[in-house]
């Protein structure tokens, strides 16, 4: 019994055999990453807005990124998160505290990557939050993943920005758990609720080592190390357990974690138009 004991792998070495596993059947098909530019935003007191708790942020004004990405999976094409409205280029947006503005369109980016918006077969949506969803209407032709909740949270009002999903027939995946986006464990949204009621991050399991992406998990460095929790997140609670399932899987895969908002973070992703593979 004692010998047996000893032999029997512990959890974690279970979990770094599955990571294995999935890493080896990701790596069967032709993977990439390549981070698309939707924007930034400017805020007159980051503290305010992005903690619960004082003196997370430094006093003042600060700026964050708006990431989006596109995932090319074998011939399948994946974008995640489609950032600001296209209106906003050349005219910023703003309001309670906030400026934000674009300097190219997801269109404009996809194209010179020769993608058109009708050839994106994925588009997938971390939340429902305008700086997340603003050029998503561009991509009707596409199977739509979001959390359940968070497509429910937006029809009927006027500016939903889903209505090309709704009805029978739509190609749509309504989370409220994990997705296996392609089937063979290559791209992983991740459900991680309390941001929104249904937030996803994505877990992309590339050739040079998994990438996860954080949707608004965190908004930036400082939010990660101090477990950061905005006031308008629609529970502290569901976040911090989030949080914690996300670091988990990020020790695990001993991924490189990307903060969308998060400007230094940029630079860990080859810079458009290259991809990382």
């Amino acid at each position: 019994m004692l010998l047996a004991a000893c032999n029997r792998p512990d959890a974690t070495d279970a979990a770094q055999e599955r990571a294995a596993n999935d890493a080896a059947t990701a790596t069967e098909t032709s993977l990439s990453l390549t981070r698309l530019d939707c924007g930034e935003a400017e805020f007159e007191d980051m503290n305010g807005f992005f903690s619960d708790r004082p003196g997370v942020y430094p006093p003042g004004p600060g700026k964050v990124t708006d990431s989006c990405y596109l995932i090319r999976h074998g011939d399948q094409q994946m974008v995640w998160d489609t950032g600001f409205p296209a209106e906003t280029k050349g005219k910023p947006m703003s309001r309670d505290g906030m400026t934000a503005r674009i300097d190219r369109t997801l269109a404009e980016q996809l194209q010179e990557l020769g993608v058109k918006p009708e050839d994106v077969n994925v588009l997938g949506i971390s939340h429902m939050h305008g700086d997340h969803i603003g050029q998503a209407a561009q991509f009707t032709k596409a199977r739509l993943v979001i959390g359940k909740r968070d497509f429910e949270g937006l029809a009927g009002k006027p500016d939903d920005t889903f209505q090309g999903w709704r009805g029978a027939g739509k190609a749509l995946t309504l989370a409220s758990g994990d997705v296996d986006i392609f089937g063979d464990g290559s791209v992983t949204a991740l459900h991680l609720p309390g941001h929104t009621p249904d937030h996803l991050a994505l877990l992309v399991r590339l050739k040079s080592g998994p990438v996860l992406l954080t949707g608004d998990l965190y908004h930036s460095t400082i939010a990660r190390e101090k477990k950061a929790v905005p006031g308008f997140n629609t529970s502290r609670e569901e976040t911090l357990a989030s949080m914690a399932k996300f670091e988990k899987l990020a020790t695990e895969t001993h991924a490189k974690v990307v903060i969308q908002h998060e400007p230094d973070d940029i630079a860990k992703l080859p810079a458009f138009p290259k991809a990382a593979e």
